[in-house]
């Protein structure tokens, strides 16, 4: 069996299947692990959705929740305004979608896919150690996939707690929590404080800053970490840190990645004709 680790689709599912043809994919043989954000932006944000839902209830492939699918749950629950890019009118409008959903609020924030590789969609905190990580995921997890969902998504959106030592109560460590798996690039170099509004290249952060890979690690995590989120990050590959970003901008007219974490090879192919979309 071959895993292979796919970056961010974001709806752009004509590549994935490129992608799947150019790695010589076969359900009944390997494991596709894919690192979130699965729509939103892209021509095709059902078809990736169901493609990856089918694969996943099939037994071969397994996801991680991103920011764009953490929108997607909040739009369909009446707690978030759509936004003018937003390519999410077919699920909402599916007959199905309520299973659709179900199906996205059950998948996790973190995964092993060995027992030192982690996959999250944007990446581990600096302060966190493996069990605190995994430990701070399953409470999320635990209410999106109840009956506590709407609630929990109503006060999921904000930037404060900024850092770790100020999560004082449930709330503010599980709004800390999402954003550590969902949105982080950089922190504070000096207390690890998330600048969550900061998107630019890793080779140029901002000042008094440094991606999050790079700060000094409080309880170091000793883990390979493969993430996406990152299309700016300027490589794939940082072996220094044990990181490996995935998102190489498909929806950006890119190219979709996928990573055999056994030998850490590459494959990739261009976003498909009508899947990407000119750079804001």
């Amino acid at each position: 069996m071959t895993t292979w680790i796919i970056g961010d689709l974001q709806g752009c599912h004509a590549s994935l299947e490129a992608l799947l043809s150019e790695i010589g994919f076969a359900s009944a043989r390997d494991e596709l692990i894919f690192v979130g954000d699965l729509v939103n932006r892209g021509p095709a944000s059902e078809g990736c959705l169901r493609r990856v839902r089918a694969l996943a209830e099939a037994g071969s492939a397994r996801c991680v929740l991103g920011n764009h699918d953490l929108h997607l749950l909040a739009v369909a629950a009446g707690l978030r305004a759509p936004n003018a890019d937003d390519t999410l009118d077919d699920i909402l409008a599916a007959r199905d979608r309520d299973a659709m959903l179900d199906w996205l609020a059950r998948q996790p924030l973190v995964l092993r896919c060995a027992e030192r590789d982690i996959v999250a969609h944007a990446g581990l905190h600096p302060d966190w150690d493996l069990d605190t990580a995994e430990r701070c995921a399953r409470e999320v997890e635990a209410e999106l996939s109840g009956v506590r969902r709407e609630a929990f998504l109503k006060r999921m959106y904000g930037n404060e707690p900024a850092r770790w030592v100020e999560c004082r109560d449930a709330e503010g460590r599980q709004r800390f929590t999402v954003n550590v798996f969902t949105r982080m690039r950089f922190v504070t170099r000096d207390d690890h404080g998330l600048r969550l509004k900061a998107k630019g290249s890793a080779a140029h952060p901002p000042e008094g800053c440094v991606p999050w890979f790079a700060a000094d690690h409080a309880r170091g995590h000793g883990s390979r970490v493969f993430f996406g989120h990152w299309s700016t990050l300027d490589a794939v590959a940082w072996p220094q840190y044990g990181v490996y970003g995935l998102d190489t901008g498909c929806i950006w007219n890119g190219r979709l990645t996928a990573c055999d974490p056994a030998t850490l090879a590459l494959s990739s192919v261009a976003a498909a004709p009508g899947d990407g979309r000119a750079p804001l």
